[in-house]
């Protein structure tokens, strides 16, 4: 079980990013956190694993205080949560394979991977990771050589190269295009299924929430707004469209148009 309780984040310059945030979340879910930018999807998810440190409340994995963790107690708590990023964070100038067995770090000794050298079982499992990921014929290419929807592959790769329990997704497919984005949306939607790992992931778009999400909070201005199931998002009303977005903002073909903008 994890569970976020209470959380606020405010930020030296005195902005309210999150506002007492808690909900639950249950073992195999695909979870969708929805809301303008600037409403708190990010600082939502990079609380969670730490990434940005909150300012109040706790995050509980299996009982454990993530907020409180030490720095070994944190590393082993790490091993198990993913994260994927919307501008997939890989090292440019290095090779596909040697970005995925980056995921293995939290495994292997510090010193071992600065030097690049990680045990052939790892080395195995990578190879595996970007075969499943349908992109194992560029494993020897440097990373920025590749599209933009393969990029997100190799990002996926490493995070399963964790053995992760749950996945944290922040704006997975918001530089890709329509077709990429359900591609790589499948993609996770079948590592869920098959694998049972937790999809923790912020979206923009309502046609790709209410096609992927099991369950979703709407967040506006650091503060829930709305919680429903894949079923009541579709019969999502014009007003609690609003409470998420904003009244100047309008449905489009399931999307949002921003007022103003």
């Amino acid at each position: 079980m994890f569970e976020v309780k209470n959380l606020t984040k405010i930020y030296d310059d005195g902005t309210v990013a999150l506002r007492d945030i808690s909900f639950e979340v249950n073992p195999g879910e695909f979870i969708v956190i929805i809301g303008l930018s600037g409403s708190g999807k990010s600082t939502l998810l990079r609380c969670i694993n730490r990434l940005i440190e909150p300012t109040e409340g706790q995050i509980l994995w299996d009982g454990t205080d993530i907020t409180a963790a030490e720095a070994s107690e944190l590393r082993r708590i790490r091993r198990q949560i993913g994260m994927i990023f919307q501008q997939f964070n890989l090292v440019k100038r290095s090779n596909v394979l040697t970005n995925v067995l980056a995921g293995r770090l939290g495994y292997v000794k510090p010193g071992l991977s600065l030097l690049h050298r990680f045990p052939a079982r790892d080395r195995e499992m990578a190879m595996q990771a970007l075969e499943r990921a349908g992109i194992a014929d560029q494993a020897h290419k440097r990373a920025d050589e590749l599209s933009g929807g393969q990029q997100q592959r190799v990002g996926i790769a490493r995070a399963l190269m964790q053995e992760p329990r749950m996945i944290l997704a922040d704006e997975p497919v918001a530089s890709l295009d329509p077709v990429l984005a359900h591609t790589i949306l499948g993609y996770l939607e079948k590592i869920n299924q098959e694998e049972k790992i937790t999809i923790l992931c912020s979206l923009h778009y309502l046609d790709l929430v209410q096609r992927y999400a099991t369950r979703v909070i709407g967040l506006r201005e650091g503060r829930i707004v709305y919680r429903g199931t894949q079923e009541e998002i579709r019969r999502m009303t014009d007003e609690e469209f609003k409470e998420i977005y904003g009244e100047e903002a309008e449905r489009v073909s399931a999307g949002l148009k921003e007022g103003g903008t």
